[in-house]
């Protein structure tokens, strides 16, 4: 009976392995046929291909993103909670005791957290970015699974080496003390920063003006558009709240109650039904706008400020201590960027790429997880060749055994 059949069985496996084979030839004409694990095999070393070249990241690369995603991270709470504040004292002493206060609160408590967060996040990105990119070079997407999946368990698994935080903190402590620029560059450089720092918030604020009042006559006309009710009021609020910035240019951040009383009994004289808080609010934005243009015109007077600053002779007009702020939060900025990229280039990376090779060592040994990050039709049809080419040839060779037999 075995000899009967064993035959017709070889000439089954024969047919399955021709039609297995043709499938191959015509849909993957260029490819090897690899099965599971040498897949896996071949993807290891092109991932690990791609972690050894985050070590070829420029310092200069790493620096300038590292220091751009740090002001991008900490920009508001220096404008919001430290420059505006401090500005609005109107007296050098005040400006001085409020900015040291408040830089030292910060840097005991959020700054070393935030610049961490943000070397840990570009490292990520990095990371990312040359898996993606090595992806481009004509890449196999059957392996994007496996290569997602090592990437998140390799971030996973990362830990930033935690002494890192003290260092950090002490380093950002002494560049945010230090308060002398020593040559016209510099503070060239720091008049440059504030001013395009000043001009992207007052851009923010005109626009919320823009969006508070509706649109203006032209805009009206050109488009046929027309003003909400709470638009109309908000401009008829904003004329009677610029006319008491004309009258007294050197106004404080608040406005007094009586100031809020007068103005509302203005606008009813003119049959503008106004609420309290909504004074309120649009003068919070009509300052703020008043103020940032100040700031900047102030900003272009401190540029021939360096030598009177030098000397310590200020005169009234000239004391440039928001100029000097600047350079201190541009001074953190740089030497917290070059402290995390020495971080980064000594230590974290050579800790991602150990990580890696870990992942990879555990998932290479989880034939479930295989199962599950390497799939589609090409590898279920290099996996069932191997199989029927397997079992073919064994029973060839019980074939043989059994003719000798006869």
């Amino acid at each position: 009976m075995v000899r009967e059949s064993v035959e017709q069985q070889a000439d089954a496996f024969k047919a399955a392995r021709f039609n297995l084979e043709t499938e191959w030839k015509n849909n993957y004409p260029r490819l090897r046929e690899l099965d599971r694990n040498e897949l896996y095999e071949k993807a290891k070393n092109e991932i690990l291909d791609e972690v050894i070249s985050l070590s070829q990241v420029t310092p200069k690369h790493w620096q300038s993103i590292l220091q751009k995603k740090l002001w991008e991270r900490v920009s508001t709470h220096v404008i919001e909670n430290i420059y505006l504040p401090a500005a609005q004292t109107m007296d050098s002493g005040t400006f001085n005791t409020t900015v040291d206060i408040k830089l030292k609160q910060w840097t005991d408590k959020q700054l070393p957290h935030k610049a961490l967060e943000v070397a840990w996040e570009t490292l990520q990105e990095e990371f990312a970015r040359f898996m993606a990119e090595y992806k481009g070079k004509d890449q196999d997407d059957i392996f994007d699974k496996l290569k997602e999946a090592v990437k998140d368990e390799s971030i996973k698994r990362h830990k930033w080496n935690e002494r890192a935080m003290d260092s950090l903190r002490v380093i950002q402590h002494n560049a945010l003390e230090d308060r002398s620029i020593t040559d016209k560059p510099q503070w060239d450089a720091a008049i440059q920063f504030m001013e395009e720092t000043l001009q992207s918030r007052l851009k923010d604020t005109e626009s919320v003006i823009a969006d508070m009042v509706g649109p203006d006559w032209k805009q009206r006309w050109l488009n046929w558009t027309n003003r909400t009710p709470e638009q109309h009021v908000r401009n008829e609020t904003k004329n009677e709240l610029e006319r008491v910035l004309k009258l007294r240019d050197e106004h404080t951040a608040y406005l007094a109650n009586d100031e809020v009383t007068t103005v509302r009994k203005n606008l009813e004289a003119r049959g503008v039904e106004v609420d309290p808080v909504l004074i309120k609010d649009t003068w919070h934005q009509l300052y703020r706008r008043h103020f940032l243009q100040k700031s900047l015109s102030h900003c272009n007077l401190c540029r021939r400020g360096f030598y009177y600053y030098q000397r310590h002779f200020v005169d009234s007009e000239l004391e440039c201590n928001d100029v000097v702020l600047f350079w201190r939060i541009q001074r953190m900025l740089g030497i917290t960027a070059n402290t995390l990229r020495q971080q980064l280039t000594n230590n974290e990376v050579r800790r991602l790429e150990k990580n890696v090779k870990e992942v990879l060592e555990d998932f290479g040994e989880d034939s479930e997880k295989k199962l599950q990050l390497i799939t589609g039709r090409r590898v279920q049809l290099a996996e069932d060749l191997k199989k029927v080419r397997e079992i073919q040839e064994k029973l060839e060779a019980f074939i043989e055994a059994l003719h000798k037999e006869k």
